[in-house]
């Protein structure tokens, strides 16, 4: 059984519509200002749960120094 020429237009459309999704540029417009005030915060640790995990390193660390005896 062979295809009709409209079934193939139809197929080849339909696969279109895939090739058309993944092609799809998509961007955000942000004032100059907004993204300065976005580039300065990723050079700090703002999730609560890794500072919460920073500070218990610090305690562990002050810990261990309590500990630590050196020869002189």
């Amino acid at each position: 059984m062979t295809m009709t020429n409209g079934e193939d237009d139809k197929d080849n459309a339909h696969n279109l519509t895939y090739e058309n999704e993944t092609q799809l540029n998509r961007t955000v417009t942000i004032p100059l200002a907004e993204y300065d005030k976005l580039k300065e915060e990723q050079h700090y640790i703002t999730d609560p749960n890794m500072i919460a995990i920073v500070d218990k390193i610090g305690e562990l660390i002050r810990a261990l120094r309590k500990n630590i005896r050196m020869k002189v």
